[in-house]
């Protein structure tokens, strides 16, 4: 008598979330330095929590460790990284933010969360697109060039700075309003 096996699931703790697991301690370490106004080692900490970021990806596709824990669990502690950093930088003399700044990312990235959830338990397929990647490079590059203006203080990086956050927002928005056009385009088309 032959036995039905159902296929192996990668084990949940493995290599990729583990990079992310670290990704959220780094979020912490981050906002201890950022309270502490140690700024080289916000550069260091944020560059290493990015990296962590491109390799969990890189190593779930290339080892097949693709899980439901990691796909949940990787944006949700990008979030937390973006949004906690873009939030305890506010009250930073020079960091360049104000509240609406912050509130705009935030709000963006939970609206679009939600509804991402929501689209995709309709069956609709709402990963990613290149203006949402588009945006976390410029969000990252944003929070980079704040931390590289705070530890240096010259008139070149504040530039930098500002050019980079301003980018970054407009992408945030555009970005968002992408994706609310995607999902009402879904709706339309499944009301019809």
């Amino acid at each position: 008598m032959a036995s039905v096996s159902t296929p192996s699931q990668p084990p949940v703790f493995n290599l990729p979330n583990q990079l992310t697991a670290a990704r959220l301690v780094l979020s912490i370490v981050l906002f201890i330095l950022i309270g502490l106004e140690q700024w080289l080692g916000c550069i260091l900490v944020f560059a290493l929590a990015a990296l962590t970021d491109y390799l969990d990806g890189y190593f779930a596709r290339k080892l097949g460790l693709s899980n439901a824990l990691g796909r949940n669990l990787d944006p949700l502690v990008d979030k937390v990284l973006i949004c906690g950093a873009f939030i305890f930088l506010i009250p930073v003399e020079g960091a360049g933010l104000t509240p609406w700044m912050a509130t705009l990312v935030v709000a963006r990235e939970l609206v679009i969360t939600s509804l991402r959830s929501f689209m995709e338990q309709r069956g609709a397929n709402f990963g990613a697109d290149w203006l949402g990647k588009v945006k976390m490079v410029l969000q990252c590059a944003a929070l980079l060039a704040i931390f590289v203006f705070l530890q240096v203080r010259t008139g070149m990086f504040e530039v930098v700075r500002e050019v980079f956050v301003y980018s970054m927002l407009a992408a945030t928005a555009l970005s968002g309003m992408q994706y609310l056009w995607r999902a009402a385009a879904v709706l339309k088309s499944e009301a019809d």
